[in-house]
């Protein structure tokens, strides 16, 4: 790309229009007034146009000075900010973590899965959610270190990809007192005079509730379903439905959403993942997730044809 102007000259006409004139432009840089104007004249000749215009004893911005400022003003807040961050990585000051979590995820799991790096005094922790092929794509880029999902990495991915068993959770059933009162029935027979929250058919453990419902001939009334499961407890815990969570936070759950213990749901478990690259394992805090990593289970690249 052709650099058609001078940063230097950029740098002076946004002190210029941040100090509103030439003259306290000058004093700020310590420069004399006609090397700031004809520093800031070079600006105009490169770019084509007059940036800025006379506005009683001062100088207002053109509409193209306008348009430069508004660059400028991004360009030298990046400026301002860069040596910290040399020196935050020069001194080693943070770990950086960067976690995709998987939409099928429950958000009380997800702080339970990650406490063996919470303790880490240097930790600088992103998390991003999203649904899995898109946080398998961003993996792919590096854009992340690792991948929390309900569910290994599909066989088929066209990476090497390492999914590693975390947690396994029981399933139970919740739902509000005044729900569970609604029905005269022993439980799971109230199932089917109490509306239920379900999650999508696209959670890993769907296909896995409908048959642990068919086995107990239950035909429940569905009220909602939600690729979200946060979604799924908080209008739960709103009263709208009773609904399955996972028995591993079942703490968490009856103090933070204020909901009611209904049953257990034998034989459905969700299976927790942290998936990486090869590259990835490396990483100290993921190691420190993936304890044993040598015996996660590899998920092979598709070969192409």
């Amino acid at each position: 790309m052709t650099q058609t102007f001078s940063y230097k000259h950029l740098y002076y006409f946004w002190v210029v229009a941040k100090e509103g004139g030439m003259a306290r432009a000058a004093a700020r840089l310590g420069m004399a007034v006609q090397t700031v104007s004809g520093q800031v004249a070079e600006l105009e000749r490169s770019l084509g146009h007059s940036l800025l215009k006379p506005a009683g004893r001062g100088l207002a911005l053109t509409e193209a000075g306008l348009a430069a400022m508004q660059q400028a003003e991004a360009i030298f807040q990046l400026g301002q900010a860069l040596p910290a961050l040399v020196q935050e990585a020069a001194g080693h000051q943070t770990l950086r973590l960067q976690v995709g979590v998987s939409d099928g995820v429950p958000k009380l799991v997800v702080h339970r899965l990650l406490q063996a790096v919470l303790t880490e005094p240097r930790l600088r922790l992103r998390c991003r959610e999203n649904d899995l092929p898109d946080l398998l794509a961003d993996l792919a880029l590096h854009r992340l270190d690792v991948v929390l999902a309900d569910r290994p990495a599909p066989a088929d991915n066209h990476l090497r990809l390492f999914s590693h068993p975390l947690e396994t959770s029981p399933l139970a059933w919740y739902g509000t007192a005044s729900l569970r009162a609604a029905s005269n029935e022993v439980f799971p027979a109230c199932l089917n005079e109490l509306p239920v929250l379900l999650p999508s058919l696209q959670s890993a453990t769907r296909h896995r509730l409908d048959a642990w419902l068919e086995a107990h001939a239950l035909r429940p009334r569905i009220v909602g379903e939600f690729d979200d499961s946060a979604l799924l407890k908080t209008f739960g815990a709103g009263g709208m439905g009773v609904f399955p969570a996972p028995a591993l936070v079942h703490a968490e759950l009856l103090a933070r959403y204020g909901v009611h213990h209904l049953g257990p749901c034998t034989g459905v478990d969700e299976h927790y993942y942290a998936i990486a690259t090869e590259k990835r394992l490396h990483h100290p805090l993921v190691q420190r997730l993936l304890p044993g990593a040598d015996n996660a289970t590899h998920a092979h690249p598709t070969r192409k044809r």
